[in-house]
């Protein structure tokens, strides 16, 4: 699976991050209201998020989000190494600027993620903070199912539980 394709929607472009996005990406990272229900809380800090970006180059899943009328750049996302034994790709690390909020961005990112997804694998994973209210919605929007069961992460210097939901291929 390529894990950095270029997806083009009607209203964004999802393309391989570079170096060269660090600094536009950090502007929309550093609004700290982004991440005030996340479990990363800190990753508004300069160090926080430059591990976080860095981890996403060396990943080799990470994807720059562009609104597609004007060319900037709106966040980002990632995808996660497969697991060929359970034919499942984790999706996630997103993010968009708040004027981008309110469901019509993040839904063609996810469709367009997960149709290209779908075509290697068959079900996609997000793994979300046991109590990220706000992505937990925006999952049952798009279609996520809750699976059984917690997976611990480490977020901002703590283990904090994650939820896990899937999309399967239609």
């Amino acid at each position: 699976m390529d894990r950095q394709p270029i997806l083009t929607g009607d209203r964004v472009v999802l393309r391989p991050t570079t170096e060269d996005d660090r600094e536009p990406l950090f502007a929309i990272a550093s609004d700290r209201l982004i991440w005030e229900v996340h479990p990363a809380h800190d990753r508004w800090q300069r160090p926080v998020f430059d591990a976080f970006f860095d981890a996403g180059q060396q990943s080799g899943g990470a994807l720059t989000i562009l609104d597609r009328a004007s060319g900037a750049i709106i966040g980002a996302s990632r995808y996660g190494v497969p697991d060929l034994a359970r034919d499942e790709v984790e999706i996630g690390w997103t993010y968009i600027a708040r004027a981008y909020w309110g469901g019509v961005y993040n839904r063609e990112i996810k469709r367009l993620m997960l149709d290209h997804l779908h075509r290697f694998a068959a079900t996609a994973t997000f793994m979300v903070g046991e109590d990220n209210v706000r992505s937990r919605r925006a999952m049952e929007k798009i279609g996520g199912i809750l699976r059984e069961g917690f997976l611990p992460r480490m977020m901002a210097g703590a283990e904090v539980p994650h939820v896990i939901y899937e999309i399967r291929r239609p």
